[in-house]
């Protein structure tokens, strides 16, 4: 799933390559994507791109006061096109698009466009087009965006305070309490600040404190460093490459050596290090239990 600094990469790339330009239409092929009725889709065709910003994991392309609102869920992503078929692309079950905006620009001989692709069966994409962003119920809730100024730590402790117990995993992947972290990025911050995934969120000591908003910070502010002036295309595999532990069960840790072990849940699961983060004792896996029986 893109997490905030996949989807802080995707915002650089295509505002440079939007801004100032013009949409000529919008195609839907994935009926079930689009959230929202009014304004309609037509509403974009002959906008101007104004901006391309970002809320949490959501995406947001503002034209002429229009935006188109983005969240790209488990399987979504973006690819641009250099040149789209003039016709305007239709259903079809076996192909992943699920809309398409197409560029008009007059100093090109074919048209550019930006196709939003969705893989697998279980869909979860999501497009709204709205003229005010806080109308889509998921960005008016989200929490506060952890790379801005005014995530302090003083703000982090009143989070994880109001939380109570809630395990520091949990709390970290909940959008309404903190923006844009998702299951990989919470395995890395709570590998990097060496803590328990487990960890319940109220008992964090003051230099526990500071040594989590640090990981918070460094994690996520590295990976929109490395992912800066990358092409849609190379994001993911950017990605993948500097996790630590997230997705890399049964590996070395790359800081200690140890084996990186997974606690896995009904649709996810978790990586983590024994050595670094759990004083070398293994968390309890119950699906894992239940199959060693």
């Amino acid at each position: 799933m893109p997490e905030l600094p996949e989807v802080e990469a995707l915002v650089q790339d295509l505002r440079g390559r939007l801004v100032g330009r013009a949409i000529s239409r919008v195609d839907l092929t994935a009926f079930s994507a689009l959230k929202t009725f009014d304004p309609p889709l037509h509403a974009l065709h002959g906008t101007l791109v104004d901006s391309v910003t970002r809320h949490g994991k959501f995406l947001d392309i503002d034209a002429s006061g229009v935006h188109v609102v983005i969240h790209l869920a488990r399987a979504g992503w973006i690819r641009w096109k250099d040149e789209v078929p003039a016709l305007p692309a239709r259903p079809n079950p076996k192909n992943p698009l699920a809309a398409r905006i197409v560029i008009d620009d007059p100093d090109l001989d074919v048209q550019p466009g930006l196709d939003i692709t969705e893989a697998g069966t279980k869909k979860g994409l999501a497009i709204y087009v709205v003229r005010d962003p806080q109308e889509v119920e998921g960005v008016a809730r989200l929490g506060p965006d952890p790379l801005s100024d005014d995530f302090t730590i003083d703000v982090l402790r009143a989070i994880l305070d109001k939380e109570g117990r809630k395990q520091i995993k949990g709390v970290m992947r909940m959008q309404s309490i903190i923006a844009g972290i998702g299951n990989a990025y919470s395995d890395e911050i709570l590998h990097a600040a060496r803590m328990s995934p487990f960890k319940p969120a109220n008992s964090l000591e003051d230099d526990d404190l500071q040594t989590l908003y640090d990981a918070i910070r460094t994690t996520l502010g590295d990976a929109v460093a490395r992912s800066s002036g990358l092409a849609a295309s190379e994001l993911k595999g950017e990605k993948k490459s500097n996790l630590a532990v997230h997705g890399r069960t049964g590996q070395k840790c790359p800081v200690c050596g140890d084996v990186v072990r997974e606690v896995s849940f009904a649709d996810s699961s978790l990586q983590y290090c024994p050595t670094c983060q759990t004083g070398g004792k293994p968390l309890a896996d119950r699906r894992m239990s239940k199959l060693l029986k």
